[in-house]
């Protein structure tokens, strides 16, 4: 049976939305976020550990890293949000903008983590963010099932970037370490959820592909 076509959501005002303006409008209010001070951030991994006094090439090591953790949560947001856009089961997208919140709070602990280590997020957020909402988006339209499997392989990623990061910050850095630590369970739990809701297995070419994304996106937000 072929699905009705979509219906414009209204404003207060009684103006209707098209799926393409809601896109626009959630893209327009993401991209003004990275100009603003650092929210204090719930929960604060961080909150009662001691700041260690960081040698300046320990400093920059961890500012890159947790560049590169906050460019990744402003792509999984995007992510969500696309997904969320097109999904056709309305529990699915219920179950997708609440892990974007999650995303979005664990973003806040990494930029305030950047702004202890005295330094900003990667000047590249808007790309990431535009580019992740596209793909997200396009993982979505292929069907609900697809797009639980996206969310699981994409979140077995960044575990495996997680565990990465672990490794290469330095060992004094307890503040920015207790963060990858909580961040990883929620990523975790993230895949395991989407797994138990029937995600669909992706083919290897597209891990392979979402893999060297990431691999770009990791490099640039480092550096830039």
């Amino acid at each position: 049976m072929p699905r009705p076509p979509a219906v414009p959501r209204a404003d207060a005002g009684g103006r209707s939305y098209s799926t393409l303006d809601q896109a626009l409008m959630r893209l327009q209010r993401q991209l003004g976020r990275w100009s603003a001070t650092p929210a204090a951030g719930e929960n604060y991994p961080a909150a009662a550990l001691p700041q260690a006094a960081l040698s300046e090439s320990a400093r920059r090591r961890a500012a890159g890293l947790m560049r590169v953790n906050h460019a990744g949560e402003v792509a999984a947001q995007a992510l969500y949000h696309g997904q969320a856009l097109v999904a056709r089961n309305g529990k699915l997208r219920e179950h997708l903008l609440r892990a974007a919140a999650e995303e979005r709070q664990h973003l806040q602990w990494c930029e305030l983590r950047l702004h202890e280590l005295k330094d900003q997020p990667s000047r590249l957020s808007p790309l990431w963010y535009a580019g992740s909402f596209a793909i997200g988006a396009a993982a979505g339209i292929a069907g609900d099932r697809w797009n639980l499997g996206f969310v699981e392989e994409t979140e077995r990623q960044v575990v495996a970037h997680l565990d990465e990061h672990l490794g290469q910050l330095p060992k004094d850095d307890a503040r920015s370490r207790a963060i990858v630590s909580a961040m990883k369970l929620d990523e975790a739990r993230h895949g395991d959820e989407a797994a138990a809701a029937g995600a669909r297995q992706l083919p290897k070419f597209v891990k392979r592909v979402m893999g060297v994304v990431s691999g770009v996106m990791k490099f640039g937000a480092y550096r830039i």
